[in-house]
């Protein structure tokens, strides 16, 4: 069923309630989300990105009772990964010559994918399309979060259909931003942004700054995924900035992985002595072979200082810290300290080869670390306190 944006423009895509896991396992989407498909009927129709895969036949067969698919003029694919581009198959089906107009790399993306030579219309920075009353412009966004990504810019609606940018994981029976909670519409944005966007930080700020030099009258934000912002949609856009300017918080995030609980014990009492040290600071203890990655990786993000723990395992650390690593290592974050810790019970490499992936993942270290033979005693705890108040 389509929701009405404006008496040109309608929303036809597909909300998830269901979808738990994204881009394989590797994103945690506890609350679902949405695929944004947007319908724009002017003098010409024009059809905005499709759904995800599973999808396809759900989206076209509804997308029948709204139109004559062969009244589709155009259709506009700003990204080519399958939750953008996955009903393409099954909608060209039925119109099989409608131009396609998308960047050169999402024609790349889109051959790669479906292996079709489908009619493509290769666009960049600046094109336009004339549609009637509006002109639609297309704005390429590279790494935002593809090479192929693009945004379109509709003027007479002063309207930017935003692709990947400013969207948020979350499926709502609303439509609107400022339809549901505020607090946890920027944490699920925040969320988005941490896991999908943090990589590219400066390529956001390029791309925000060439947006706003371009004067382009905006009153709405249309994203592929989650809600719509329609009022003060610039707030998302000040988030976006700020995120993307080597953010953190007064936060200081306790990772670590323990098998008989003596790396436990010592992240509780490093925690004690971060505490004992400055009372504002927020201090988050996570296990990585529990939490939720998703959730682990965005309270790296807000942080200003990460410490990083395991026991020597087989002369190594555990895999569920290899895992945490690796992902933190592709944020490429910068600005943030670090610092490893971890027991031992024969040869304690864990905490050296934790501190050399630290320093491959772009963090300053502290210190050589931390690390204790065997289970804590009463001293040795009071040892992981004193080092926690040093954490700075």
């Amino acid at each position: 069923m389509h929701k009405k944006i404006s008496d040109k423009i309608y929303w036809v895509g597909k909300t998830d309630w269901e979808l738990k896991k994204f881009h394989g396992d590797e994103f945690t989407t506890r609350k679902g989300s949405s695929y944004n498909s947007y319908l724009i009927r002017d003098k010409k129709t024009v059809l905005i990105d499709t759904v995800w895969l599973p999808y396809d036949r759900e989206f076209v067969n509804n997308l029948k009772k709204e139109i004559d698919l062969k009244k589709i003029d155009y259709i506009i694919i700003q990204h080519g990964e399958v939750d953008h581009s996955g009903a393409l198959i099954e909608l060209m089906e039925e119109i099989p010559n409608t131009p396609i107009y998308c960047t050169n790399n999402a024609v790349k993306s889109l051959k790669g994918q479906y292996h079709k030579e489908w009619n493509f219309v290769t666009v960049k920075t600046g094109d336009k399309l004339n549609i009637g009353e509006n002109t639609l412009t297309f704005i390429e966004a590279p790494m935002l979060h593809w090479p192929d990504t693009m945004f379109t810019y509709m003027d007479k609606e002063e309207i930017l259909f935003s692709n990947d940018g400013f969207g948020q994981h979350l499926a709502s029976e609303f439509l609107y931003a400022d339809e549901v909670d505020e607090a946890d519409l920027f944490n699920q944005a925040l969320t988005y942004y941490a896991n999908i966007l943090a990589p590219f930080g400066m390529m956001v700020k390029m791309k925000i700054n060439e947006i706003l030099n371009m004067n382009l009258p905006i009153k709405m934000i249309c994203p592929s995924h989650g809600l719509i912002w329609r009022k003060n949609p610039m707030q998302i856009v000040e988030k976006y900035l700020e995120w993307a300017n080597n953010y953190k918080e007064n936060q200081v995030t306790i990772i670590y992985d323990t098998m008989w609980n003596s790396t436990r014990l010592m992240a509780e009492k490093i925690a004690e002595g971060i505490v004992n040290a400055d009372k504002n600071v927020q201090v988050k203890i996570m296990n990585t072979a529990k939490d939720d990655k998703t959730e682990v990786l965005t309270e790296v993000f807000k942080s200003k200082i990460i410490i990083v723990g395991s026991p020597t395992v087989n002369n190594g650390y555990l895999h569920s810290i290899a895992g945490i690593l690796e992902m933190i290592k592709g944020m490429k974050l910068k600005e943030k300290k670090a610092v490893a810790f971890g027991s031992y019970g024969w040869s304690g490499e864990a905490v050296k080869l934790i501190t050399e992936e630290l320093k491959k993942a772009g963090f300053e270290i502290i210190n050589d670390g931390l690390k204790m033979l065997w289970k804590p005693d009463e001293e040795m705890s009071q040892e992981c306190v004193k080092f926690g108040e040093k954490v700075k």
